[in-house]
């Protein structure tokens, strides 16, 4: 029951990481990154496809990336797609090919995005916390019901800790290369 207890909040930890890094690489840090585009959805023959499904996604360079869709009839609905989201990018075709020039962010821009990433880190912090909090209820839970005894329980919640402090440690570290790469000029 302490294992079960302990790998189910270890693998709620694992996916709140995993979610910060996919939040993470979906933001602009003046750098062309096909991850950018992973959170765009294409209204497509009436339901909404993401682009990733609908297009070949490329950044042959730094600040440039391409899309060319695998139906050429698509391509006004992906530019559209584009424009509706949050990127601030205007999209240009040739009729078979999409380009987005990923423009190179202000100073300012740089720290309003560090700002966001920081709390974007804490948002996933505090969900650690929140599993860690949860799972040592569990176990305090056990322990009220007499199936497992105090120095288990003290064990247990040893443990639970460690695991906190290393996922807390992995997201400090996300954050850290994030906030370079944003800053890098």
């Amino acid at each position: 029951m302490i294992k079960e207890i302990g790998k189910t909040a270890e693998g709620k930890m694992a996916k709140t990481i995993n979610l910060l890094r996919r939040d993470l690489a979906s933001l602009k840090a003046g750098r062309a990154n096909p991850a950018m585009l992973d959170r765009i959805m294409v209204e497509y023959y009436g339901s909404e496809t993401p682009l990733t499904q609908l297009a070949n996604i490329a950044a042959p360079e730094p600040r440039i990336m391409t899309i060319q869709p695998w139906d050429s009839k698509s391509i006004s609905m992906i530019e559209k797609a584009i424009l509706k989201s949050d990127l601030g990018i205007n999209p240009s075709n040739d009729g078979k090919l999409i380009r987005l020039i990923v423009p190179q962010l202000t100073e300012e821009r740089r720290k309003d995005l560090v700002k966001v990433i920081r709390k974007m880190s804490e948002e996933s912090k505090i969900a650690v916390r929140n599993t860690r909090r949860d799972a040592i209820d569990s176990l305090k839970k056990l322990k009220k019901d007499a199936k497992i005894s105090e120095d288990e329980l003290k064990k247990a919640e040893d443990e639970m800790q460690k695991s906190t402090d290393k996922a807390i440690k992995e997201i400090d570290k996300i954050l850290e290369v994030k906030e370079k790469e944003i800053m890098e000029v």
